[in-house]
């Protein structure tokens, strides 16, 4: 949507297949989905060097300007004609795959899901926490100017100010949701007063994005709470023990790959330990997602007791 809003703007008009160097760019940077070298599942974590700074964003545009240059070569050596009438421009090309892909850890900077700015180099998360990871509003907001857009387009109409527009409601709709984030974490700060807290997370809600779902580690647990600007900070729930340290989740966490793999993932881990008489079922999941091993991004691994008939 990205893309193609900054496309409808205006910037596709600059070279012959600019419109498909900004929404492939846009997209780019999720092609680590398919590949599984990386801390996590691909489909459940990614965001690492393909979204990096330092990384992929330089890496990856000029690999797409090249394959569409040979696309249109070889549409050219065919005779196709084109409906937009527009000539190549190689350097506006990759200019517009740079830009495509910039966009794109961008935005999931704003999410709660974080994205390795600096991979290779660093393996830190970065989060702004002003976006829920589907924001309706943007999406309403960015499809209904697109479309508007496009139907003043086929008529002959001055097309681009709609989205320019809409574009700048944008920005100005993120920026008051990230100083909302920053009230938010401020109040947590506030109540905490002198004790230690770190890793401080304030989730924007799918539709309410005035709200906040803040969540927090304060030592060797994670506290809650909620937060509205006009209501402030809510009730601070009681600590909720990490359980790392428990000797199962020790003992699986040894054994098992996949929570290894988890935990270098994971930025608020937390377990959950189930015991039957054959077996103890390690659960790890992460704070931000639910509490313990009830997180909808959990991994569990099974230990056998070696009671009797088991």
């Amino acid at each position: 949507m990205a893309g193609w809003a900054l496309g409808q703007a205006g910037l596709k008009t600059k070279t012959r297949k600019g419109l498909a160097a900004l929404i492939l760019g846009a997209n780019m940077p999720d092609i680590d989905v398919f590949f599984g070298a990386f801390p996590w599942e691909p489909l459940a974590m990614h965001r690492g060097f393909t979204h990096s700074l330092v990384g992929g964003v330089p890496v990856l545009p000029p690999l797409l300007a090249g394959l569409l240059l040979l696309l249109d070569r070889w549409q050219v050596a065919r005779g196709a004609t084109f409906k937009s009438g527009l000539a190549m421009r190689p350097a506006w090309l990759l200019a517009l795959c740079y830009l495509g892909a910039l966009t794109h850890p961008l935005l999931d900077l704003l999410t709660t899901y974080s994205v390795q700015l600096l991979s290779p180099f660093s393996g830190a998360w970065f989060h702004a926490d002003g976006l829920f990871i589907i924001d309706l509003w943007l999406w309403l907001l960015l499809g209904g100017a697109i479309f508007w857009s496009k139907r003043r387009e086929r008529r002959g109409e001055e097309w681009r100010r709609p989205v320019q527009g809409a574009i700048a409601i944008a920005l100005a709709y993120i920026s008051f949701n990230l100083a909302i984030t920053q009230q938010a974490k401020a109040a947590a700060r506030d109540w905490a007063g002198g004790r230690p807290m770190d890793a401080v997370f304030a989730s924007p809600p799918p539709v309410r994005f005035w709200q906040r779902d803040l969540v927090w580690r304060e030592r060797d647990c994670y506290r809650r709470s909620s937060f509205e600007p006009v209501a402030g900070i809510g009730r601070v729930a009681e600590c909720e023990p990490t359980r790392l340290d428990h000797p199962s989740v020790r003992e699986a966490i040894l054994r098992d790959p996949v929570l290894q793999a988890f935990l270098r993932w994971s930025i608020l881990p937390q377990a959950d330990v189930l015991h039957t008489r054959c077996a103890i079922r390690v659960v790890i999941g992460d704070a931000r997602y639910g509490r313990g091993g009830s997180s909808r991004l959990g991994r569990g691994s099974v230990l056998p007791t070696g009671a009797p008939g088991c």
